[in-house]
């Protein structure tokens, strides 16, 4: 009897593992996504990445707005009797009852080094707290969020030069490349999961958009790490006359001044400590993204200038 894999997962970051499975010949017998979502204007709906890559490789999806107390998917996959499911970002809890429907499990794939920044925003979190590394997980789904055992974890350097984007793009790849390592062993239950020390676990909870108002008072590496961390949404940002200006990209300087103040033509301003933040890309709000040389030429924001923390 040939194998069956349930794969549950949303956004981009799932894609290339997805595609992975699907190239080396595992079957995916269906991929559940979640549902289509409107446009901020609302003239426009927008399909998940994985049902994109769903409906190119052919692939059955299905996609209800919750599992919780979904009797019809409950039974739909009682009927399938996979052998498990895969599970990335896909954007729900598994309700408990729902963990049993499957011969191995349900196993998650986690952007994190359990049990450090179990939760909705890993990457985000593990950038701005300004870790020295980052990884993926792959841990058997327990009750309680990304408690359950861990057969591997597979790490990556970090840098202050790398943002979400960046980094989300690398631990997708890499997972592409290590559930091909481990799927097997679970299929024959040969991998070995390991119990997380619970007591060391922290949590990484889901971004809010004020998060990114930059404290010209905090220290240059921690405004740098909300930059990366929240690029490219929400976004960091600082308000000047009236208008919301979001930062792309920056880099730590040592230029000297008044906290706030912008000290060169070049919109690098000073923070604590005598260093300073040199921005190379911005973004005024409802504008494109520029690089600093071309923003400068038209700005209202001068040397001189103090841009304010409110």
């Amino acid at each position: 009897m040939s194998k069956k894999i349930i794969f549950m997962g949303t956004p981009l970051f799932a894609v290339p593992i997805l595609k992975s499975l699907y190239q080396n010949g595992y079957p995916i017998s269906v991929v559940y996504t979640q549902p289509p979502q409107k446009s901020k204007r609302g003239q426009k709906i927008n399909k998940s990445p994985i049902q994109g890559i769903s409906e190119t490789l052919n692939l059955d999806f299905r996609s209800p707005g919750t599992l919780r107390d979904n009797e019809e998917e409950y039974k739909f996959l009682k009927d399938l009797n996979a052998d498990l499911a895969i599970v990335v970002a896909y954007g729900q809890i598994i309700p408990k009852n729902f963990l049993n429907l499957t011969k191995k499990g349900f196993f998650n794939i986690h952007g994190s080094v359990l049990p450090k920044w179990r939760g909705a925003a890993p990457i985000q979190r593990s950038i701005m707290n300004l870790d020295n590394e980052i990884g993926i997980s792959i841990m058997k789904i327990a009750e309680e969020l990304d408690s359950g055992p861990v057969c591997n974890i597979y790490k990556l350097k970090l840098d202050n030069k790398l943002n979400a984007e960046d980094v989300s793009e690398k631990l997708s790849l890499l997972a592409a490349e290590k559930i091909l390592d481990n799927i097997d062993d679970i299929f024959e239950e040969k991998a070995k999961f390991i119990d997380q020390d619970h007591t060391k676990a922290t949590y990484a909870k889901k971004i809010q958009k004020n998060e990114g108002r930059i404290n010209w008072n905090d220290e240059a590496s921690k405004i740098i790490g909300i930059i990366n961390g929240l690029y490219p949404s929400p976004g960091a940002f600082f308000n000047f006359n009236g208008e919301r200006y979001k930062i792309l990209k920056a880099e730590i300087g040592n230029g000297l001044g008044e906290v706030g103040e912008v000290i060169s033509d070049k919109l690098e301003i000073a923070c604590v400590n005598n260093l300073s933040l040199k921005i190379l890309e911005i973004q005024r709000e409802g504008k494109k993204p520029q690089k600093i040389s071309e923003f400068i030429l038209g700005s209202q924001i001068k040397k001189g200038s103090i841009i304010s923390n409110v």
